[in-house]
């Protein structure tokens, strides 16, 4: 099933609604659909790089507004919507955890969710479901989702279709390990 909503998607990148496409991807994906907007993202960048800047920052916007949207699923609809959501993710258990990480470090945990291959609609469910503010879940979804669609955007813009299975492979360790190291370099910091 998760192929043929994977192939349902990745045809839409070669229609003539693709930005709509792309954007109502990015919007759902934030909240509940298990396919990330990269795969929308990577064959409408190639195909026209002039607009790689306004469709990443297409992806990060709708991308935001459905991290809002969960947010909001775990605020108000927790029981009906979010538990479900977070079952079907094996991420249920997570909540109580989450609260008690929100406390601490609620803008720094959206952000690393937002850039890592950890479904963020996990996140975004989760913050509101443990009453994180509003207004540094929405600061630190920009930064992350910015950063991570601009990035692909401008590998695919200056280095074109060479890059593409780079970004599809590899990018996302990539990713983790910059979070990993800026994560470390913080902890390591308070301890010293």
């Amino acid at each position: 099933m998760i192929r043929r909503l994977y192939d349902w998607t990745l045809s839409l990148a070669a229609g003539p609604r693709a930005p709509t496409a792309l954007g109502s991807v990015s919007f759902v994906e934030s909240s509940f659909f298990p396919i990330p907007p990269d795969i929308l993202l990577i064959p409408m960048v190639i195909a026209r790089r002039e607009k790689a800047w306004w469709y990443a920052l297409l992806c990060t916007l709708t991308s935001v507004a459905g991290g809002v949207f969960g947010y909001f699923i775990g605020m108000f609809l927790f029981e009906q919507v979010a538990q479900p959501v977070l079952a079907f993710y094996g991420k249920l258990h997570y909540v109580e955890e989450f609260r008690h990480i929100f406390a601490e470090w609620g803008w720094w945990f959206v952000f690393i969710a937002g850039v890592t291959p950890f479904p963020y609609k996990v996140i975004t469910i989760a913050s509101g479901a443990a009453g994180l503010s509003l207004p540094i879940f929405i600061l630190a979804s920009i930064v992350s989702r910015g950063i991570r669609f601009f990035i692909v955007a401008g590998l695919l813009y200056f280095f074109g279709p060479p890059i593409k299975d780079f970004i599809e492979k590899r990018l996302s360790l990539m990713f983790t390990l910059f979070v990993v190291l800026l994560v470390g370099g913080f902890a390591a910091l308070k301890f010293i």
